[in-house]
C-alpha cells in the first residue's frame, strides 16, 4: 500500500522503511509494546478519546483551544499529517520536535524487538510515551479509523469519550452497513464513564445507545439532553444546567457551531473547575485547524488568488457528510455578491466520489477535477465521470496549479474558489511553501 509520508520529512525514513502504513484493526500489538515500555498509557494526565467519522479534527481543535485558553498544558495526537509527521504529536501545546523524534524512535523500536507492529501502531506508541515524558494536565487522543480496534483504544477509565458525526466512510475496512460502522466508534465508550455524542442517523445513534446503557456510560446527546445553534451570529449552547452565550467559532462554516457546542459539551462534562466560561468563549473563537475551510493568502496558490483579487479556500472534505458540510459552508460564503464560485477536486480513488459531489450540484458551481502526487489517487477524467454521474459537468486539469490557474483567468467577477476532496490533497497545497506549513 501507498505510504503517504512525505520524503522531505527525513526524521521517520526508518519509520517509512521498517512499517507498512496499512492500519492493523486491533490493539493486540500495541498492548504488547506499551507493556514492553512500562506502560506509558498510565502515566498520562486525563485523557479525552474522540471518534467519529466527520468532525473529529475540529473537535479536537476546539477541546485543545479550550482547555489551553484556561491556563492548561495539553497533549494531542490527530491523524493524518498533512505535510509534516510533527503535526502528529503536540506536547504540551508544542509539535514534537526531530530530535524528540529521533530519541523515541530509538528506544520504541528496541522495546518492539524487530515485531510486527504497523505505522500507525507504532505512531500512537511514539505519542503515548512522549506524553508520558512530558507534564500537562489535559491528552486529547484522536481515533485513527473506527475506534473498537484502533490503536489508540486502550484506555480503561478516559476522562470523556466524544463521538462526532458518524457517517459512511472506510467501507472497505468498516462498513458497509451504516450500523457497523456506528458499532465500530462506539467501542471507545468505556464502563462507567461519560461519553458526549453528536447529532446522529437514527440507525448510527441506536447502536451507540444500547452501548452506553450496556456500559453503564452516562450520556449528553446532542439535540436530545443539550442543543446548540447560531444566533445572531454567535454560539448558543444549551446544557442540561445553564446557557451559554458564546462567540462564535474560530473556523468557518454553519458545522462548526456543532462541533464546537460538542467540544464544550465535552469539556463540561470533564469537570475540571479551571474549564469555566471565559475559556469556553475564548477556546471556541481561537481555534485552528488547517484545511478545514481555511483561507489561504500566503504561499503561492493564495498569492495567484489575491493577485486576481480572489479568495481560496482549503478544505478536506471527502464523502458525503463531508460534501454536505461544505455544500452549506460555500452557499454562506455567496450569499451575499455576485461573485461566482469554483471548485477544484482532488480525491483518492477508493473514497465515494459520486456521494461527495452529489449536495454540491445545489450550488451551481463550475467544477475543476484534477488529481495529485499519488498512486491511490483518482485520475481526473475519472472524477470528472463520477462528478458527471452526480449530475455535474466538470472541466479536467492536470494538476491543483493547473487547475487554479483556471479557475482564476476568466471574465468578470473575481471567483471564491475553493480546493477539495481530501486531506492529502488539501496537504500537497500546504507543502507548496513553508509558508503555509502547519505549526
Amino acid at each position: 500500500m501507498y505510504d503517504p509520508i512525505r520524503a522531505s520529512d527525513a526524521v521517520i525514513q526508518r519509520l517509512r522503511a521498517l512499517h507498512p502504513t496499512l492500519i492493523d484493526l486491533t490493539t493486540g500489538r500495541v498492548e504488547r509494546l506499551l507493556a514492553a515500555l512500562g506502560h506509558p498509557e498510565r502515566r498520562l494526565p486525563p485523557v479525552i478519546h474522540v471518534a467519529g467519522t466527520n468532525g473529529k479534527g475540529s473537535t479536537v481543535a476546539y477541546l485543545r483551544a479550550i482547555g489551553e485558553a484556561a491556563g492548561l498544558r495539553v497533549h494531542a495526537i490527530t491523524s493524518p499529517h498533512l505535510v509534516r509527521f510533527a503535526e502528529r504529536i503536540r506536547l504540551a501545546g508544542t509539535l514534537i520536535t526531530d530530535p524528540q523524534l529521533e530519541d523515541l524512535i530509538g528506544r520504541v523500536e528496541t522495546a518492539n524487538g524487530g515485531e510486527p507492529i504497523s505505522f500507525f501502531e507504532i505512531t500512537t506508541v511514539l505519542a503515548l510515551q512522549a506524553f508520558a515524558e512530558t507534564p500537562a494536565d489535559l491528552c486529547i487522543v484522536e481515533v485513527g479509523l473506527g475506534g473498537r480496534f484502533d490503536a489508540t483504544n486502550i484506555f480503561a477509565a478516559p476522562a470523556v469519550s466524544v463521538i462526532t458525526p458518524v457517517d459512511y466512510d472506510h467501507l472497505e475496512m468498516l462498513g458497509p452497513e451504516l450500523s457497523k460502522i456506528a458499532w465500530e466508534k462506539a467501542g471507545i465508550i468505556k464502563q462507567g464513564r461519560p461519553v458526549v455524542v453528536a447529532r446522529q442517523m437514527e440507525e448510527a445513534f441506536e447502536v451507540i445507545e444500547r452501548e452506553a446503557e450496556e456500559l453503564k456510560a452516562p450520556m449528553l446527546v446532542m439535540g436530545r439532553d443539550m442543543d446548540a445553534w447560531e444566533e445572531a451570529g454567535r454560539l448558543v449552547v444549551q446544557m442540561p444546567d445553564r446557557l451559554l452565550d458564546l462567540p462564535a467559532p474560530g473556523l468557518f462554516g454553519p458545522h462548526q457551531f456543532e462541533n464546537a457546542a460538542l467540544a464544550v459539551a465535552a469539556m463540561l462534562s470533564w469537570g475540571d473547575p479551571r474549564i469555566d466560561e471565559a475559556a469556553l468563549a475564548k477556546g471556541v473563537a481561537s481555534a485552528v485547524w488547517p484545511a478545514r475551510f481555511q483561507r489561504l493568502t500566503t504561499g503561492p496558490m493564495g498569492e495567484m488568488a489575491q493577485a486576481r483579487g480572489a479568495d481560496l479556500w482549503l478544505d478536506g472534505a471527502h464523502n458525503p457528510h463531508g460534501g454536505r458540510a461544505l455544500a452549506t459552508a460555500c452557499e454562506r460564503l455567496t450569499a451575499n455578491g455576485p461573485r461566482p464560485l469554483t471548485l477544484i477536486v482532488g480525491q483518492f480513488a477508493r473514497k465515494d466520489s459520486v456521494g461527495f459531489f452529489e449536495p454540491l450540484k445545489r450550488l451551481g458551481a463550475r467544477v475543476i477535477a484534477t488529481t495529485f502526487d499519488s498512486p491511490l489517487a483518482l485520475g481526473a477524467d475519472d472524477l470528472a465521470a463520477a462528478a458527471a454521474q452526480a449530475g455535474l459537468t466538470a472541466e479536467i486539469a492536470p494538476n491543483v496549479e493547473e487547475a487554479l490557474r483556471l479557475a482564476l483567468f476568466v471574465e468578470g467577477h473575481a471567483p471564491h474558489v475553493v480546493i477539495c476532496g481530501g486531506l492529502h490533497f488539501a496537504g500537497e497545497v500546504l507543502a507548496m511553501s513553508p509558508e503555509t506549513w502547519p505549526t
